[in-house]
């Protein structure tokens, strides 16, 4: 390959990262697992069959890469992924709403 196609290849690897949030039982979300290429398909897969919410923000995961897997978040990253939350917790209310009162 030429250093073109070098680069096309590397700027195409998929990233993946996943976080966890339990606000009774932690000070900010962690990060449960990281990867690119297979790893980051493996990741997908998993949050795809348990029909967990997949945000795409390439900078997120770039800094999110980061963070050791176990490892709280950093606080400059709070409010982007407390705004993550918010929407989820949102979209998780609207459904429950619909189910209760069809």
């Amino acid at each position: 390959m030429n250093k073109k196609s070098d680069n096309k290849a590397i700027k195409k690897t998929k990233k993946a990262a996943a976080l966890k949030y339990d606000s009774e039982e932690m000070n900010a979300p962690r990060l449960v697992a990281s990867g690119k290429g297979l790893i980051a398909e493996r990741i997908l897969e998993v949050a795809q069959k348990h029909n967990v919410f997949v945000h795409e923000d390439k900078d997120l995961v770039e800094a999110l890469m980061k963070v050791d897997i176990g490892e709280e978040i950093p606080p400059e990253l709070y409010q982007v992924v407390a705004k993550i939350i918010a929407f989820i917790y949102s979209v998780d209310a609207s459904v429950n709403e619909k189910m209760q009162h069809p």
